[in-house]
């Protein structure tokens, strides 16, 4: 079976969509930086910081505060701030708690960040959403991918897809969250990946 390769897809849509406006979810500075470093070239892109999964109030506004340092720094692109609701969460993903980090919850809390992406970009006019997380190695792109479609088919805003660990994507992000003295957390965010 031949995968899809979504990076080479990527490279492809950039081509074609110069100029265009990408609302790009993002769960962190250090996960951002590399994905920003290929995007903003291509788009004039917005960070989406939408991530009710985070375990606390506290890690939400470090890693808020991170990205939005980051973002001063390097003019890479805007940025547009939600609350913090971890009610969110915690109904998108009420009766998988037991299961392991890379389980069937995590698809759940994919699905909810890129639906409010897609939602936002819809309502704001932008041409494209995308996420950072195909670039954690952790993550699986196709699954990611697969999400972004299917809520393109439904509301009509067109999905950047992307695998963003290609190309040494994640040495990359750890080499700029050095360069720019980021906080990089040991865990993606929820309670139940700080658990495991």
């Amino acid at each position: 079976m031949n995968r899809e390769n979504f990076d080479r897809r990527m490279l492809e849509i950039m081509e074609e969509a110069k100029g265009k406006r990408l609302l790009l979810h993002s769960c962190c500075a250090p996960c951002s930086s590399y994905c920003l470093e290929q995007l903003a070239p291509a788009f004039r892109v917005t960070v989406f910081y939408f991530n009710p999964n985070i375990d606390s109030r506290e890690e939400y506004e470090k890693r808020k505060a991170e990205e939005v340092r980051f973002l001063a720094e390097t003019g890479l692109a805007d940025f547009l701030d939600c609350d913090y609701s971890p009610e969110l969460f915690e109904a998108a993903t009420r009766g998988y708690e037991g299961e392991p980090e890379g389980g069937a919850r995590c698809p759940k809390c994919f699905e909810l960040r890129l639906r409010r992406t897609a939602e936002e970009a819809r309502a704001r006019g932008y041409d494209f959403f995308a996420t950072t997380l195909t670039v954690s190695p952790l993550k699986n792109a196709e699954v990611i991918n697969a999400i972004g479609f299917a809520i393109e088919r439904e509301l009509g805003v067109r999905y950047l897809p992307t695998d963003f660990k290609k190309r040494g994507g994640y040495v990359r992000s750890i080499e700029l969250s050095r360069e720019h003295g980021l906080y990089r957390q040991n865990y993606c965010g929820c309670i139940y990946s700080k658990r495991d």
